[in-house]
């Protein structure tokens, strides 16, 4: 389960985080937003520490497609029709010149880049409707699309819509020339250091005083800090409530097909993403995503993984498998990225997060404006996309109903533990859980060790569910995830599930 960008990484000295330190700026976080924003940041000549739970691309950065593209599916159809054409433009706008600001860094960096098209595709009458619309809104958004009925995939479109010369990468020599960058103008970046909360007391926010950063490496201070995690682990804003964490999955693999050159995504359930890349040692690789669903809510993960894998053998029958991984991405309820002060007022605590799975542009645009907003700057389009828009009232009932999902799921979820025994020892890649004298316990068996924690997540208390095609802990509330032995691995969670 490890990505085609992670493979044969070799792992780099830890940095000690000098406890008690104080920075202009700490950035929690070393995916692209973080280290993005770090970036910025340093070359204002601030002091800056990034500090990174794992590693860096370890969660969504490092298992991305790697897609930098104006067009991203069907997504500004999506956006018109919750707000209409003024939120469409300012979300070009902020994608433009992040995708602009991406490809000058990896040119300057000399970070390789593909230069494609981008294709939303459609094989059937209802996505072939969505299409159109994708390419009514894009042009009317100042994009040079055009409407096309052919492809050079191996089945028939009903529609697609095609724009020219976007690009592809491989993201992790990006976040290496990234944390390089500031590590030379003397920031610091500290990977294995998981924070754990900062104070957010009003009077800290809005003073002059520093803010204090809780790590589980001791404490450090800055006079501002950005929470760049995907899922913000600061509860306060109430983030977990606005989004949805979904979980896709990928594939790379060799075929002797033709190779499909330009970057495509199906408009069409499931929706499918296929790419090519190409590794260093010369071999061209198909990458096909897709088959997601809410995280610990579509059933069996390795029943989608299995879709995803029948799909593509039956499409390309000589793909053969090298690498298969997953992805976690979050969305907000209104369609529209979240960036800025996590709450009206608290100006020195920043959040940037639903990117909806187009984060190689909408992580720098987060960047260009967190940056700009610390350093005294103001970029017109990222009023669009404050924590506190009034356009989040527009989508109040569909937040209703996401929340309602949650009880839900936090009932059945204790239901099933108290109705359920002992979960004893399961067998080789299984896992159960219930109750031991009177307290909830789930158990596993990973690579002939079986572990014992508590199946109650300790962000709101749901009870975990096993992800058969990772072999984690997954959390049906607000996607937090836990490795077999209760470790965190992402999403709103800062503590492990408890040994038990």
């Amino acid at each position: 389960m490890t990505s085609l960008w992670l493979q044969d990484r070799s792992p780099e000295p830890t940095t000690d985080l000098a406890r008690g330190a104080r920075y202009d700026h700490v950035v929690i976080g070393a995916g692209i937003t973080g280290l993005v924003t770090a970036v910025l940041l340093a070359r204002s000549g601030a002091t800056v520490a990034v500090l990174e739970a794992r590693h860096r691309g370890a969660v969504t950065t490092g298992n991305t497609t790697g897609k930098v593209s104006l067009l991203q599916g069907t997504r500004l159809s999506s956006i018109a029709s919750h707000h209409g054409m003024r939120a469409v433009n300012d979300y070009v706008a902020a994608n433009r010149e992040g995708m602009e600001w991406l490809l000058r860094y990896c040119a300057d960096s000399g970070v390789d880049v593909d230069r494609e098209s981008a294709i939303t595709y459609a094989a059937g009458a209802d996505g072939a409707k969505t299409v159109r619309s994708q390419f009514r809104v894009a042009r009317e958004a100042g994009l040079d699309v055009a409407l096309i009925d052919h492809t050079e995939l191996p089945f028939a479109v009903q529609a697609a819509v095609e724009l020219a010369d976007q690009a592809q990468l491989d993201p992790m020599p990006l976040l290496d020339a990234l944390a390089d960058e500031v590590r030379r103008r003397g920031g610091t970046v500290i990977e294995g250091v998981r924070v754990t909360g900062t104070s957010l007391l009003r009077p800290a926010l809005t003073s002059r005083g520093d803010l204090t950063v809780s790590t589980d490496r001791g404490q450090v201070s800055g006079g501002s800090v950005v929470v760049a995690t995907g899922s913000p682990i600061l509860d306060r804003g109430a983030h977990f409530a606005r989004l949805t964490a979904q979980r896709s999955y990928a594939g790379a693999f060799e075929i002797d097909d033709p190779m499909p050159r330009s970057m495509y995504l199906g408009a069409d359930s499931p929706s499918v993403s296929l790419r090519y890349a190409t590794r260093s040692d010369g071999t061209t690789y198909l990458l096909v995503g897709g088959f997601g669903h809410e995280v610990a809510r579509g059933g069996s993960e390795r029943s989608h993984v299995d879709d995803l894998l029948t799909w593509t053998r039956r499409t390309f029958p000589s793909a053969r498998l090298h690498a298969r991984w997953s992805a976690q991405d979050y969305s907000s309820f209104d369609q529209l990225p979240y960036v800025g002060p996590v709450l009206p007022g608290t100006d020195r605590v920043l959040v940037a997060t639903g990117y909806a799975k187009w984060g190689m542009t909408n992580a720098v645009a987060a960047g260009l404006a967190m940056s700009a907003h610390l350093l005294g700057g103001d970029i017109d389009w990222a009023r669009t996309f404050r924590n506190s828009r009034p356009s989040q009232a527009l989508s109040l009932p569909s937040a209703a109903s996401a929340n309602a999902s949650v009880g839900l799921h936090m009932a059945r979820g204790w239901a099933k533990v108290v109705a359920s025994t002992d979960p004893g020892t399961p067998r080789e890649g299984e896992a159960r859980t219930g109750h031991r004298g009177g307290k909830p316990i789930a158990a596993c068996t990973v690579e002939g060790a079986t572990h014992t924690v508590s199946p109650v997540c300790p962000h709101l208390f749901g009870i975990v569910e096993w992800n058969d095609a990772e072999k984690s802990w997954d959390c049906p509330l607000h996607g937090s995830r836990f490795a077999a032995d209760g470790a965190v691995l992402e999403g709103p969670a800062t503590s492990p599930l408890t040994a038990m």
